[in-house]
């Protein structure tokens, strides 16, 4: 695979194209739960002078009324996404009283699952609808697994590469067809090299007792309200974060074979009925309970720590835009909120993973075989588990590699795409970058979860300590940041405005709520 990466960055090169590596766009989407003084999970509404969760693009709510979603538009430099979602949660701050927003993905002073407000949009058919599809996963899952917080970075290949590409590599059919062929092989690799992600970038080796809720668990206790595990990166991304473990029960899992075979297998699971979910019943007493009793009630309940993401266009099935328009962006959702920083993500990190998104997409990429598919699912849990275990060995082609060499074969591969990427530019970014992650495999003390364990034990701190802590520190970073005048006013304005908008949305409804989700789910 590393062999294929360095001949068509060869093909590149000797035709004059590596300049069309630059101008990839990047996006982000950060989770954050709002939390009381105290760190407990905020009760409260969503702040009003935020704007409409259901209509402002910007500042949203996930699946609770306290997880708050902030979402930059697309850039092709990494340092304004950056800007924006600082600028986003610096608007925020003054606008939630005393709350201040969660450092770490994992919540901690869990009081249950009645304790977890489900996020409300309104009183449309629409805000309807996204309400009850969190009712559903709380039925389904557990509202305390909805309430972790995690970054998604979002990338898209520069338009002009496509024609060039599918050129150099001799493919004759329309470039739409190329296209989301190219996209779904980067994805398919991104899934073989994702333990990478939890190993450079986990940070949640530890999680508050509350969050168990007192079930049995093979973790060790850190202290009287922490449990962890000595080698762990990301828990999150681990046994004890949301799966579908019952849709895999069923059989169907998604495939990512073609833009057309994962349509199929997600419309498929979202058209099969769930004996299991069918006990819970739909409407009980009046009341939705979810959205139906299939397997899964829309695309977004299938847990991927990768998707394939379209344009949606006003109350589209995303599957019905895939297959009309097709992918347009990949979205990367296996980073955790690192501590560390008052984003939850920083300029280092997003340089290395727009790179290791072009190396995903170099890179040769077979379909996934049964036996492979297992194999990507056993390596991510390893990483999540015992990432940074000397000893790890993941399983590739069938044989056992240790993490840290395979590890060193993908950076080492890596960095004649890195030096495309720096160009002229002396200060060398995506180098550096790299340098950075090649550090981290030599010494996993170097990793956010290292870091974050040895920063517990050298303060004697417990999870929700250490945490809200560095809540606080950020907290004051944010109060103590001003926005510009023209960037205040464009928040300010666009918070109106979504009002408007919700407002708008109610005004235009024409039918009822199951007529709705009867035309809804009709578009397949």
């Amino acid at each position: 695979m590393t062999q294929s990466l360095k001949a068509r960055l060869q093909r590149l090169q000797d035709a004059g194209h590596l300049p069309l590596l630059h101008g990839a766009l990047m996006g982000l989407e950060k989770e954050s739960l709002r939390v009381n003084p105290e760190g407990g999970i905020a009760r409260t509404p969503h702040p009003p002078a935020l704007g409409s969760a259901l209509a402002h693009p910007w500042i949203t709510t996930d699946y609770s009324e306290a997880l708050l979603e902030f979402i930059t538009p697309p850039f092709a430099d990494p340092r304004q996404a950056l800007e924006f979602l600082c600028d986003l949660q610096t608007f925020t701050y003054p606008r939630m009283g005393e709350e201040f927003l969660w450092a770490t993905s994992m919540p901690c002073v869990v009081a249950g699952e009645d304790a977890i407000p489900v996020a409300r949009y309104g009183d449309s058919n629409a805000g309807r609808m996204k309400t009850v599809y969190r009712l559903g996963l709380g039925h389904r899952y557990g509202r305390v697994m909805q309430v972790i917080a995690g970054v998604h970075f979002n990338f898209s290949v520069p338009e002009a590469f496509w024609p060039v590409f599918q050129k150099l590599e001799g493919h004759s059919g329309s470039l739409r067809e190329f296209t989301d062929a190219s996209y779904f092989a980067m994805i398919r690799n991104l899934q073989r090299l994702g333990w990478l992600v939890p190993y450079l970038f986990g940070a949640s080796p530890a999680v508050c007792k509350s969050f168990l809720a007192g079930k049995p668990t093979h973790m060790p206790e850190f202290n009287e309200n922490t449990y962890y595990e000595p080698y762990a990166t990301s828990l999150r991304m681990g046994d004890i974060g949301y799966q579908n473990r019952k849709e895999e029960e069923t059989g169907i899992k998604a495939s990512y074979d073609s833009l057309e075979a994962y349509t199929d297998s997600l419309a498929c699971a979202i058209g099969t009925p769930s004996p299991e979910y069918e006990k819970l019943g739909v409407v009980v007493d009046g009341e939705y309970r979810q959205l139906n009793a299939n397997i899964l009630q829309i695309e977004n309940e299938y847990y991927s720590s990768v998707r394939p993401k379209p344009i949606v266009e006003g109350n589209e099935k995303p599957v019905v835009a895939l297959r009309k328009r097709g992918v347009r962006y990949v979205e990367l959702r296996s980073l955790d909120v690192n501590a560390f920083e008052p984003l939850g993500v920083c300029e280092t990190q997003l340089r290395f993973l727009e790179a290791f998104m072009f190396t995903c997409l170099l890179m040769d990429s077979p379909v996934i075989g049964e036996v492979e598919r297992l194999q990507i699912d056993r390596n991510q849990s390893a990483a999540a588990h015992r990432g940074r275990d000397p000893s790890l060995r993941l399983l590739r082609n069938g044989d056992e590699i240790l993490l840290r060499d395979w590890a060193d074969e993908v950076l080492v591969a890596m960095a004649p795409l890195c030096a495309a990427l720096d160009g002229d530019d002396p200060a060398r970014p995506y180098s550096s970058s790299l340098a950075r992650q090649q550090e981290k495999v030599a010494d996993p003390s170097l990793t956010p979860s290292a870091r974050m364990l040895a920063e517990m034990s050298e303060r004697e701190e417990g999870f929700y300590r250490f945490a809200r802590r560095l809540s606080v520190q950020h907290q004051a970073y944010f109060r103590g940041r001003g926005l510009s005048p023209e960037r205040e006013a464009q928040l300010e304005a666009e918070a109106r405005d979504s009002l408007a908008r919700q407002q708008a949305i109610e005004a235009a409804d024409d039918c009822s709520f199951p007529e709705y989700l009867r035309r809804y789910f009709a578009q397949a």
